[in-house]
Protein backbone atom coordinates (compact mmCIF):
# COMPACT_ATOMS: atom_id res chain seq x y z
CA UNK A 1 0.00 0.00 0.00
CA UNK A 2 3.12 2.40 0.59
CA UNK A 3 3.82 1.87 -3.46
CA UNK A 4 0.69 3.23 -4.26
CA UNK A 5 0.08 5.76 -1.53
CA UNK A 6 3.63 6.98 -3.40
CA UNK A 7 2.99 6.71 -6.56
CA UNK A 8 -0.50 8.65 -6.03
CA UNK A 9 1.22 11.52 -4.59
CA UNK A 10 4.02 11.52 -7.16
CA UNK A 11 1.21 12.09 -9.92
CA UNK A 12 -0.06 14.76 -7.49
CA UNK A 13 3.17 16.34 -7.31
CA UNK A 14 3.60 16.06 -11.20
CA UNK A 15 -0.24 17.71 -12.12
CA UNK A 16 1.00 20.75 -9.49
CA UNK A 17 4.00 20.90 -11.98
CA UNK A 18 2.28 20.70 -15.18
CA UNK A 19 0.05 23.08 -14.22
CA UNK A 20 2.99 25.25 -14.02
CA UNK A 21 4.34 24.28 -17.43
CA UNK A 22 6.85 22.19 -15.95
CA UNK A 23 6.18 18.49 -15.82
CA UNK A 24 8.60 15.71 -14.73
CA UNK A 25 9.29 12.43 -15.41
CA UNK A 26 8.16 9.06 -14.34
CA UNK A 27 10.54 5.74 -14.24
CA UNK A 28 9.84 2.63 -12.46
CA UNK A 29 12.04 3.90 -8.89
CA UNK A 30 11.17 7.90 -9.07
CA UNK A 31 9.26 10.87 -10.16
CA UNK A 32 12.11 13.70 -11.08
CA UNK A 33 11.57 16.75 -12.17
CA UNK A 34 14.35 18.54 -14.18
CA UNK A 35 13.79 22.14 -13.08
CA UNK A 36 13.49 23.23 -9.48
CA UNK A 37 9.68 22.41 -8.74
CA UNK A 38 7.14 25.21 -6.94
CA UNK A 39 7.34 25.97 -3.56
CA UNK A 40 6.01 23.35 -1.71
CA UNK A 41 7.12 20.33 -3.43
CA UNK A 42 9.56 18.05 -3.59
CA UNK A 43 11.80 17.41 -6.69
CA UNK A 44 11.99 13.74 -6.79
CA UNK A 45 9.97 11.11 -5.42
CA UNK A 46 11.06 7.56 -4.82
CA UNK A 47 8.76 5.06 -6.01
CA UNK A 48 10.41 1.64 -4.78
CA UNK A 49 11.38 -0.01 -2.27
CA UNK A 50 14.92 -0.26 -3.77
CA UNK A 51 15.09 2.80 -4.99
CA UNK A 52 18.31 4.70 -4.76
CA UNK A 53 20.05 7.95 -4.62
CA UNK A 54 21.58 7.44 -8.29
CA UNK A 55 18.28 7.08 -9.33
CA UNK A 56 17.10 10.80 -8.20
CA UNK A 57 20.13 12.76 -7.62
CA UNK A 58 21.34 12.47 -11.89
CA UNK A 59 17.84 13.80 -12.91
CA UNK A 60 17.11 16.73 -10.61
CA UNK A 61 18.82 20.06 -10.35
CA UNK A 62 20.74 19.23 -7.01
CA UNK A 63 21.78 22.71 -6.20
CA UNK A 64 20.94 25.03 -2.92
CA UNK A 65 17.14 24.30 -1.76
CA UNK A 66 16.88 20.70 -3.67
CA UNK A 67 14.07 18.57 -2.31
CA UNK A 68 13.53 14.68 -2.13
CA UNK A 69 10.88 12.77 -0.92
CA UNK A 70 12.49 9.56 0.60
CA UNK A 71 8.81 7.26 0.37
CA UNK A 72 10.34 4.81 1.67
CA UNK A 73 12.39 5.92 4.51
CA UNK A 74 15.78 4.42 2.84
CA UNK A 75 17.76 6.52 1.16
CA UNK A 76 21.40 8.08 2.34
CA UNK A 77 21.74 11.46 0.58
CA UNK A 78 24.93 12.55 0.51
CA UNK A 79 25.07 16.43 1.28
CA UNK A 80 21.64 16.40 2.06
CA UNK A 81 19.66 17.16 5.74
CA UNK A 82 16.18 15.74 6.70
CA UNK A 83 13.99 18.15 6.39
CA UNK A 84 10.90 16.69 7.88
CA UNK A 85 9.98 12.87 8.78
CA UNK A 86 5.96 11.66 8.58
CA UNK A 87 3.43 8.97 8.24
CA UNK A 88 1.83 7.32 5.36
CA UNK A 89 -1.71 6.96 6.73
CA UNK A 90 -4.34 4.75 4.94
CA UNK A 91 -7.61 4.38 5.01
CA UNK A 92 -10.24 1.44 3.57
CA UNK A 93 -12.76 1.98 2.14
CA UNK A 94 -15.68 2.59 3.85
CA UNK A 95 -19.35 4.87 4.07
CA UNK A 96 -19.42 8.03 5.32
CA UNK A 97 -16.84 9.31 8.40
CA UNK A 98 -18.34 9.77 11.76
CA UNK A 99 -18.77 12.88 13.37
CA UNK A 100 -16.58 13.70 16.07
CA UNK A 101 -17.29 16.06 18.79
CA UNK A 102 -15.41 19.06 17.43
CA UNK A 103 -17.06 18.46 14.13
CA UNK A 104 -20.47 18.78 15.41
CA UNK A 105 -20.04 21.97 16.90
CA UNK A 106 -19.55 23.85 13.95
CA UNK A 107 -21.20 21.86 11.86
CA UNK A 108 -24.51 23.13 11.40
CA UNK A 109 -23.06 26.46 9.93
CA UNK A 110 -20.09 24.51 7.93
CA UNK A 111 -20.90 24.25 4.27
CA UNK A 112 -18.52 21.54 2.00
CA UNK A 113 -18.49 21.95 -1.59
CA UNK A 114 -15.62 21.44 -4.61
CA UNK A 115 -13.98 24.41 -5.59
CA UNK A 116 -14.02 26.08 -9.01
CA UNK A 117 -11.40 28.29 -10.52
CA UNK A 118 -12.64 31.46 -9.12
CA UNK A 119 -12.57 29.83 -5.51
CA UNK A 120 -9.18 28.69 -6.16
CA UNK A 121 -7.81 31.93 -4.53
CA UNK A 122 -9.40 32.17 -1.29
CA UNK A 123 -8.75 28.47 -0.62
CA UNK A 124 -5.09 29.06 -1.36
CA UNK A 125 -5.29 31.81 0.97
CA UNK A 126 -6.71 30.37 3.19
CA UNK A 127 -4.63 26.61 3.23
CA UNK A 128 -1.39 28.40 3.22
CA UNK A 129 -2.20 31.69 5.32
CA UNK A 130 -1.03 34.35 3.12
CA UNK A 131 2.69 32.44 2.47
CA UNK A 132 2.38 31.99 -1.01
CA UNK A 133 -0.08 33.02 -4.07
CA UNK A 134 -0.46 31.68 -7.26
CA UNK A 135 0.73 27.89 -6.24
CA UNK A 136 -2.50 26.05 -7.10
CA UNK A 137 -3.48 26.89 -10.60
CA UNK A 138 -6.68 26.09 -12.79
CA UNK A 139 -5.48 23.12 -14.46
CA UNK A 140 -5.43 21.48 -11.51
CA UNK A 141 -9.10 21.13 -11.34
CA UNK A 142 -9.10 18.54 -14.36
CA UNK A 143 -7.43 15.69 -12.53
CA UNK A 144 -7.92 16.68 -8.77
CA UNK A 145 -10.63 17.66 -6.89
CA UNK A 146 -9.98 20.79 -4.38
CA UNK A 147 -12.55 20.71 -1.40
CA UNK A 148 -13.24 23.57 0.71
CA UNK A 149 -15.87 23.85 4.15
CA UNK A 150 -16.91 27.83 4.39
CA UNK A 151 -18.75 29.71 6.76
CA UNK A 152 -20.80 32.01 5.03
CA UNK A 153 -18.02 33.56 2.60
CA UNK A 154 -15.06 32.65 4.89
CA UNK A 155 -13.39 29.61 3.87
CA UNK A 156 -12.34 27.67 7.85
CA UNK A 157 -11.26 24.25 5.91
CA UNK A 158 -10.76 22.70 3.09
CA UNK A 159 -8.37 19.46 1.72
CA UNK A 160 -7.09 18.18 -1.88
CA UNK A 161 -8.35 14.67 -3.12
CA UNK A 162 -6.48 13.39 -6.00
CA UNK A 163 -7.34 9.55 -7.53
CA UNK A 164 -4.97 7.68 -9.30
CA UNK A 165 -4.65 3.78 -9.58
CA UNK A 166 -5.67 1.90 -6.36
CA UNK A 167 -6.20 4.61 -4.07
CA UNK A 168 -7.50 8.50 -3.73
CA UNK A 169 -5.17 10.99 -2.41
CA UNK A 170 -5.93 13.16 0.57
CA UNK A 171 -3.64 16.02 1.05
CA UNK A 172 -3.60 19.61 2.29
CA UNK A 173 -6.32 19.02 5.02
CA UNK A 174 -6.43 22.05 7.11
CA UNK A 175 -8.78 23.98 9.59
CA UNK A 176 -9.53 25.72 12.69
CA UNK A 177 -10.66 22.55 13.88
CA UNK A 178 -8.88 19.62 12.40
CA UNK A 179 -11.56 17.24 13.53
CA UNK A 180 -14.20 19.15 11.43
CA UNK A 181 -11.66 19.01 8.10
CA UNK A 182 -11.05 15.51 8.52
CA UNK A 183 -14.82 14.77 9.01
CA UNK A 184 -15.81 16.82 5.78
CA UNK A 185 -13.12 15.81 3.55
CA UNK A 186 -14.05 12.23 4.48
CA UNK A 187 -17.39 12.52 3.91
CA UNK A 188 -17.17 13.93 0.76
CA UNK A 189 -14.75 11.39 -0.05
CA UNK A 190 -17.16 8.99 0.17
CA UNK A 191 -19.83 10.79 -1.49
CA UNK A 192 -17.43 11.92 -4.80
CA UNK A 193 -14.87 8.94 -4.69
CA UNK A 194 -17.82 5.95 -2.94
CA UNK A 195 -15.62 2.25 -2.33
CA UNK A 196 -12.00 3.92 -3.10
CA UNK A 197 -9.54 4.06 -0.34
CA UNK A 198 -7.82 6.58 0.65
CA UNK A 199 -3.92 7.05 1.31
CA UNK A 200 -1.99 10.18 2.42
CA UNK A 201 0.94 11.19 4.49
CA UNK A 202 1.07 13.46 7.53
CA UNK A 203 3.57 14.24 9.77
CA UNK A 204 1.18 14.52 12.69
CA UNK A 205 -1.18 11.80 12.02
CA UNK A 206 -2.98 12.38 15.23
CA UNK A 207 -6.37 14.18 13.44
CA UNK A 208 -6.36 11.83 10.99
CA UNK A 209 -6.35 8.75 13.23
CA UNK A 210 -8.88 9.67 15.17
CA UNK A 211 -11.32 9.44 11.43
CA UNK A 212 -10.11 5.93 10.70
CA UNK A 213 -6.64 5.95 9.34
CA UNK A 214 -4.07 4.21 10.09
CA UNK A 215 -0.19 4.59 9.86
CA UNK A 216 1.41 2.54 7.21
CA UNK A 217 4.97 3.26 7.28
CA UNK A 218 7.39 6.31 7.23
CA UNK A 219 8.69 8.37 5.33
CA UNK A 220 11.50 11.34 4.81
CA UNK A 221 11.45 14.73 2.62
CA UNK A 222 15.33 15.67 2.56
CA UNK A 223 16.69 19.40 1.69
CA UNK A 224 19.64 20.39 0.32
CA UNK A 225 21.01 23.24 2.51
Amino acid sequence: MITAAARDNAEWCDLVCRAHGTPGVFTGRAWTSPVRTPPFYPDAVTLAPGATAADVLGFIDTGSGASVKDSFATLDLPGFDVLFEAQWIHRPATGPARETGPAREIGAALVWEVVDAAGLPAWEQACFEGEVTGLFRPAILDEATVLRGRIGDDVVCGSVLSPSGQVVGVSNVFGRDLDAAWSGTLSMAAALFPGRPLAGYESDPEAALRHGFTTIGPLRVWLKP
